[in-house]
Order: C-alpha cells, then structure tokens, then sequence
C-alpha cells in the first residue's frame, strides 16, 4: 500500500465517506469490507477506525452524507425556479448517473433494507432517513398545490411515499434488469401528470 496523504481529520473522514459510498454502490453493504473500503481509500485499516467504529457507522455517514448532497441538489432546483412542477422535473432528471447522490441514496436504500431485517440500529437510522426524505418530497409537494401548480386533492404524504417507492423501485429495476431507462422515465412522467392533472 502506498503511503497516504496526510489530510486533517475532517478531509479524511470526507475523503473516506467518498470512498465507501462508490465501493458500497459498486459492491454490496455485506459483501464489502473495511480492508477493502481502506485500500480503495489509500489508507490502512486503523485510520478508518479512528473515524468510524465500524462499517455500519460508516456506511449511515455515506447514506446521510448522500442524502446532504441531494438535499441541496433539490433546493437548488427549488431556489432555480418560481414552479414547483419544473423543480420536480428537474430533481427527477438528476437520477441519470450511478454517481449521481440520488441514485447513490436509492442503491444505498436497497441494500440497507436488506440488513435491516437483523440490525436493529440499521434499521432505526434507515427508518428515520426515509421519514426525513419523505417530509422534505411531502412539502414539496404541498407548496406545489399552495402555488396552484399541483392538483390540490392529492395527498401530499401519500404521494411523497410513492415518491420514494418509486426510487427504491428504479434500484431494483436496475439491478435485475426489470426497467429500462425509458420505462423508468415513462413512470416518472405519469407521476408528475398524476400530480397536475
């Protein structure tokens, strides 16, 4: 192993979080390793201990880190335009890249569920993710029927969930092969129409 650049601690520990978020999304939470996460990191195992206590502590900081990044992707695109239709849009075409956060967030969505079953704090942290993700679409979709853009008898909480379905289904149609691109599109699409008409 080559010797690290030395970063001060709060570098390494973004550097380390950037690192695991591609491992993890290239791999699987169970079937990656800290080893593997440090030697893609150029770092030994011992310096990613002395940031994360272990790789579930490690890969919560990617999800919430990922979850940070598409945060401030989807209020930009709110603070972009006076619409909240065309801000939907836009948050929905940002799902176009394996490196983009939101893509990044629903592959770390998928493979979470698959240990939450056995990781009650897993389980607890995934839990509390979704709901804040969930809250933030919700009142989106709320100002969107304030604004009169969005049809003002959906229901903004039921729709933020299937919001989220439909991300946790677009990993999993990836992944097997279930959808394509243009069916993924084509579904989005009729959630927005379902949303304005």
């Amino acid at each position: 192993m080559t010797s690290a650049v030395r970063l001060p601690a709060a570098e390494r520990r973004e550097a380390l979080i950037a690192t695991a978020i591609k491992v993890f999304s290239d791999g699987s939470y169970r079937g990656t390793t800290t080893a593997e996460i440090a030697r893609a990191a150029g770092v030994s195992e011992p310096i990613l201990y002395r940031h994360f206590a272990s790789k579930r502590d490690l890969y919560l900081a990617a999800l919430d880190h990922v979850w940070g990044k598409a945060r401030a992707s989807w209020e930009r695109a709110l603070e972009s335009t006076d619409n909240v239709r065309e801000a939907l849009e836009t948050m929905g075409r940002g799902h176009v890249t394996v490196r983009d956060c939101k893509f990044q967030m629903a592959e770390l969505w998928v493979q979470a569920l698959g240990e939450a079953a056995e990781d009650p704090e897993l389980r607890k942290h995934l839990r509390r993710h979704m709901r804040e993700v969930h809250d933030f679409m919700a009142d989106v979709i709320r100002r969107g029927q304030e604004e009169g853009v969005l049809h003002p008898d959906r229901n903004a909480d039921a729709e933020a969930w299937t919001f989220l379905a439909g991300g946790v289904l677009g990993m999993v149609g990836r992944r097997i092969g279930l959808l394509d691109e243009e069916e993924v599109h084509s579904i989005r699409q009729a959630r927005l129409d379902w949303l304005t008409s």
